[in-house]
């Protein structure tokens, strides 16, 4: 079934094509034979009733440093395509929330992945909170008292921004390290919200684990390795990718949440896992097509738009 995608998304010619999970979404549709149409959130306009945005014809190739080619602008009725994808990086500001509500005035009939509602209701390190026999000890607090009794109970901690992205500011706190002040002091002064606080987890050194589900069902994982003297994981910080299977406790995550990451309409979700706990449920702009497929894991392009075809089928 032929479809017309519009694609909302980060400046094309900034990305990695080897490693933007948007870009492989984009060709996987290209091969099927819908028609394309990009944009940018900035682009997007809710005026009288409608939701428009001014978008491109959009073709790409996977050539690198040729890799797109864009018509002329024009305006579009985003109510007359089949799919908008909402694939703009976090951070998850006032900016991505009201793309949400705009875009769910056209949301089911012109399907939108991942569902606004859901998405802007399950922020990743605050929608796993809803599952707390999987999770770390996690505290979510602006109240210094609290964060000082909760590093006495479990000494090394990680603290962290509650909306950040990418590794950016996260923080490993050791039992003797005296800069947590400073550090709470720097995040007051960054961030009108709460920290999240979680016990450190020493099994990160083994990996911090990237799960990839589809409508709700395990389709991939790669182990994301720190690299020596880091405690983030994720690869532009140095991160070293491997192949990996997964364990029962990591089937139990997955048979747990799968259920509830269908029920919203989240179609292509990534997690978190480090040792024996889900740290993060991702839905904003989850990334890792490429990776799994590089160490000879599933299509998850190819299993995103079979799963998005059969919602459109109904």
């Amino acid at each position: 079934m032929a479809l017309t995608v519009a694609i909302q998304m980060d400046p094309i010619e900034k990305i990695d094509i080897n490693g933007d999970s948007t870009f492989a979404l984009a060709l996987e549709a290209q091969s099927r034979g819908d028609t394309l149409l990009y944009y940018g959130p900035r682009d997007l306009t809710f005026r009288e009733g409608k939701v428009t945005a001014h978008v491109r014809s959009l073709s790409v190739r996977a050539t690198k440093g040729d890799h797109f080619t864009l018509g002329e602008v024009h305006r579009y009725d985003l109510s007359q395509a089949d799919v908008v994808l909402m694939r703009q990086d976090p951070p998850f500001d006032m900016a991505y929330i009201t793309a949400t509500h705009i875009l769910e005035n056209i949301h089911p009939r012109t399907l939108v992945v991942n569902d606004p509602a859901s998405v802007r209701n399950a922020p990743e390190k605050i929608f796993v909170t809803q599952f707390e026999d999987l999770m770390p000890p996690t505290l979510i607090t602006s109240d210094r008292r609290d964060i000082d009794s909760f590093r006495a109970a479990h000494r090394d901690i990680i603290v962290k921004p509650l909306y950040g992205n990418g590794g950016a500011g996260v923080f490993r706190v050791k039992p003797d390290d005296e800069n947590l002040g400073s550090l709470l002091e720097m995040f007051t002064q960054f961030y009108r919200e709460p920290v999240i606080v979680q016990r450190y987890v020493p099994e990160v050194r083994k990996g911090d684990k990237r799960i990839i589900l589809v409508d709700g069902e395990f389709a991939g994982a790669i182990n994301r390795v720190p690299a020596a003297g880091e405690a983030r994981s994720n690869m532009h910080v140095g991160g070293r990718p491997e192949a990996t299977t997964l364990t029962d406790r990591e089937k139990h995550i997955c048979a747990t949440i799968g259920p509830e990451l269908k029920k919203r309409g989240l179609i292509f979700t990534g997690i978190d896992v480090i040792g024996d706990y889900l740290t993060e449920i991702n839905v904003t702009s989850p990334t890792g097509i490429h990776e799994v497929r590089r160490f000879g894991g599933a299509d998850i392009a190819k299993l995103i738009w079979d799963a998005i075809e059969r919602r459109k089928r109904g």
